[in-house]
Order: structure tokens, then sequence, then C-alpha cells
């Protein structure tokens, strides 16, 4: 029996991991926390708020599904990196963030780190048991959001429901409006090269507006693998909770008789620069990717409630990536010194503006 520790229990996949656990007789719902909501019963051990880590020390369970938004995530994931605990991870931005705390700490407790968002899933599929040096890029597919193909002008008016409104995925607020804004891809470039310690010159990004292929890898005999599957977040997950099996689930597998086309093009980072300030900040490292994520947590949170409007929420990343020094983190405290000032600084901003 596998005994799970589900963070995040109220969201988008930690709904959806509650159906995967119970569906599994081999898999233990052992603790279970939320952000705010109460979720009394859920798990013999519960929390709503508060210390995650105290949450986990309490459970000491065989895997950490960390399914936290942003950066309050990073906490969890430093625990059962230390402690090798298997962590099934869909918390990005703690990885993002703290990318090379974060190994460090995996290499120190020697747990495995198994992604759970779709396209590092895939990925990890394809390449494992293969060593990096046998590929020639890693190919991560977005699907555009609800406004691929539209221009700046097109999007001066844009309002929260309809970046709310994706066109393939069910996800939660923050990270459907960076679907939008294709911050999200830029989140995930960042984490797959620290997932998979590839420069970012050899990871590309596509849009591939159906969702069924969700990476490629490319080697360098010029083969390339390719995931493919419905865009159901129930699969990514399962894999993440039995792996190293494949469990069966209630999703279909891929009717390619029925008639399929895929299709591929460019991000258009004219209109979504945010992709392209993504890339920016990973390459030039230290904690450049950690003022990214949280100027962007700021910024997004600031245009849902109708205080910032869309097209300003590259502006308001881009002007925080300009004031920062970029110092690289030492240490757990200096990375959360650098993630407040690039919020003090955005939150500033918008009391200016």
């Amino acid at each position: 029996m596998k005994r799970i520790a589900l963070l995040g229990a109220t969201g988008s996949i930690g709904r959806q991991a509650l159906e995967i656990i119970g569906a599994h007789s081999g898999l233990e719902l052992c603790a279970a926390a939320s952000g705010s909501q109460p979720i009394d019963g859920l798990a013999p051990l519960t929390q709503a708020g508060g210390d995650l880590t105290e949450l986990l020390e309490r459970a000491q369970p065989d895997l950490v599904l960390n399914a936290v938004v942003g950066f309050a995530g990073l906490p969890a994931t430093l625990w059962a990196l230390e402690r090798g605990v298997d962590l099934a991870l869909a918390n990005k931005e703690s990885l993002v963030a703290a990318g090379e705390l974060a190994l460090a700490a995996q290499r120190r407790g020697g747990g495995r780190l198994i992604p759970v968002d779709s396209e590092h899933s895939g990925a990890f599929q394809c390449l494992e048991g293969r060593s990096v040096d046998q590929v020639h890029s890693l190919v991560l597919t977005a699907s555009g959001g609800p406004f691929r193909g539209r221009s700046r002008d097109e999007l001066e008016d844009v309002t929260p429901a309809a970046a709310l409104a994706h066109p393939t995925w069910n996800m939660g607020p923050k990270i459907t409006v960076d679907s939008a804004t294709l911050a999200n891809k830029g989140l995930e470039l960042i984490e797959a090269h620290f997932l998979f310690g590839l420069p970012y010159e050899q990871i590309d990004v596509v849009v591939h507006p159906t969702s069924v292929v969700h990476a490629l890898v490319r080697f360098r005999d010029g083969a390339t693998l390719a995931h493919l599957g419905y865009p159901d977040m129930r699969v990514p997950i399962s894999y993440a909770l039995t792996y190293p099996e494949r469990s069966a689930t209630s999703i279909l597998p891929l009717d390619v008789a029925g008639g399929m086309t895929l299709e591929f093009e460019p991000p258009d980072l004219t209109t979504f620069p945010l992709l392209a300030h993504a890339r920016k900040a990973g390459e030039r490292g230290g904690t450049y990717p950690c003022v990214f994520n949280a100027a962007n947590e700021v910024a997004v949170a600031a245009f849902l409630e109708g205080r910032l409007p869309f097209l300003d929420i590259a502006d308001v990343v881009e002007d925080a990536l300009a004031e920062a020094d970029g110092s690289a983190a030492r240490d757990l405290e200096e990375l959360f010194a650098a993630d407040k000032a690039a919020r003090r600084h955005v939150e500033d901003a918008l009391k200016v503006a």
C-alpha cells in the first residue's frame, strides 16, 4: 500500500487525484491539505492553511503529490526532496523559483521526482532510461490558450472571464490565465531545464491547438519520440501516483483511426512576450526565474481582481526583471527575500498606476 499526502486537495489536480486514489486499491490517502477550504474527514490527517511541512511530518507519507498553486508550494517540495520521499510535482513554480536548491536537496535525499504536468510527464516517459547526451532537443507543446491567433490590438479589453475560457484543458484560474499569456509555457520551459538537465537552447516550444501531443523528444540519430493522448490530467496524475507501474484508468486510448490532424506552429512572441521573458530569465539564472514567477503571480492576481489590464501582465513582469539584481540564492532565506522583493516591487508599481 502506497501512502499518499495530497497537497492542494480542493484544486483541479487535487480533485482528479482523489478520483485516481479512490479507484486504486494500492493507494491510500494518509493526509490532505487545502489552502483554506475545510476538508475534515477527507483523510486521517487534514489541514486547511498553515504550514504544510508540519502536516507532512505527522503523516510520514510514501509519496507527496504537491498540487499547491504558486510559490507557496516550495517548502513542501523541499521537505520531500530532502527526506528522500517520492515527490509527484504539479507545483511547477517551486522548481522554477528554487531549481538549484531543489536539485541539491534531491541529491542529498535520493528520492524520485516525478513530474505531473502533462508536458513534463510526456517528456519524462519519452526520456526514461535514456541519457541526456543522446538528446538533440526537447519540444514542449502549448495549446495557445483562448487567444491564439489574436493580435495585441484585439486583446486590449480582454476580461478575466474571457481569459479563463480555455479551449482544451480544465484548470484553476491562475494556471488558465498563465496559459492565455503563455507564461505557463515559460514556467514549464524553466522547469524542464531543471527536470531533465537540458540547456535552454535544447528546449523548444511549439503551439499545438488540440493538445493531443504533449511533448516530443528529438534524438541525435534523427529519431523523434512523442507522447500522445487526450487532454485529460488524470493520465499524468495516475502515472505519477503509481510509478513505476502504469495502472489502468477510465480514460479511453487515442482513436487514431477515427481521423486526426496534428497541427503545429511557432508561438507568437510579439503578442505573448512572457514566454520570451521566461526564457531570458532562465538563461540569466540566479534568482531571475524566482523574480519572473513572483512578479507573474502578483500580476495575474491583479488582473483577475480587475486592477490590471491583460496586456500589462507582461509589462509588469518585464519591469520587475529589469529592476532585480538576480543574484543567486545561497539558501532558502535568500530565495524568500528575492521573492518578497519582487512582489513588493510589483505591488508598489500597481499602486502608482
